[in-house]
């Protein structure tokens, strides 16, 4: 099953049917990549995450040959040929070199999306621990084989996420999220040489800032969980999600002050983000 998930897909300058998609020009070669969130039309916080993938070039030396704007621009047009207005989009920066020569893609489309429930904000959600860690943590890179191995743990478990620990036995990230703890009323994070620099990430760290509540990047062991009060995972999906369950330790995330503070603070920047940005 095609990884598109819309009438129309755009291929460097061509707006092309979902039908002739091909999944190899992701799972070939290497892909810089970004999933983006609309919300009524809007793409969220859009210059962060150009800003990030041009990070991520830079990482691994290579060059993105269309600039902020025209990417822009291409996002913009996919939303409007699809009249999708909420939704989940993926842009790649595809490179693939085959027999010396060097072929170069950039893909823009519409994925499937899981947005958590009502429920699961209420209450949180189970995760498990996967002792992997990412090469070049940095870097927004497809890395199929550490998502293939979280998927199916997750799947075998019936967890929302996997969050993983290093060779040092230190809580980096989530496989699909950023982590966040808190211990004695502090927020604490994995350091961000440790970690994706995620935009709902750096956002909370401001939230935290404004707010007063003090936020220190550290790195935790696993074996410190269950002298954590609450623990909640960020991303461009989820949100700020609650965490309810890490193995079998249980927390009452959902209930705690600080998380609930963050979490209110983070959907008003939402909410002026798409009132500052919404095309007429």
């Amino acid at each position: 099953m095609s990884e598109c998930y819309s009438k129309f897909f755009i291929r460097n300058t061509e707006v092309l049917r979902e039908e002739v998609f091909q999944d190899s020009l992701v799972s070939t070669g290497t892909s810089l990549y970004e999933v983006i969130r609309v919300i009524d039309g809007v793409p969220l916080f859009l210059e962060k995450h150009l800003e990030r993938l041009k990070n991520s070039a830079q990482i691994v030396n290579f060059h993105l040959w269309m600039d902020l704007n025209d990417i822009k621009e291409k996002l913009l047009e996919l939303i409007n040929i699809n009249n999708v207005l909420v939704g989940n989009v993926k842009i790649i920066f595809n490179y693939n070199n085959n027999e010396g020569k060097e072929k170069r893609t950039f893909l823009a489309y519409f994925i499937k999306h899981h947005y958590p429930s009502k429920e699961l904000y209420e209450n949180g959600v189970s995760t498990i621990l996967c002792f992997m860690e990412r090469d070049k943590p940095n870097a927004k890179i497809i890395n199929n084989e550490l998502r293939k191995i979280t998927d199916e743990k997750m799947k075998s478990s019936g967890a929302y996420e996997a969050i993983l620990v290093d060779k040092n036995e230190n809580i980096t990230e989530g496989s699909r999220s950023n982590i966040f703890m808190i211990k004695e009323n502090v927020v604490l994070t994995a350091p961000i040489v440790d970690v994706l620099p995620g935009i709902t990430r750096q956002i909370i760290m401001d939230i935290c800032k404004a707010e007063n509540i003090q936020i220190e990047e550290k790195r935790v062991s696993y074996k410190e969980l269950k002298e954590l009060s609450a623990l909640f995972i960020t991303g461009t999906s989820p949100k700020v999600l609650p965490v309810n369950k890490v193995e079998n330790i249980m927390f009452n995330s959902s209930k705690n002050s600080i998380v609930l503070k963050i979490k209110e603070a983070y959907d008003k920047i939402i909410e002026t983000y798409i009132v500052n940005n919404k095309i007429l």
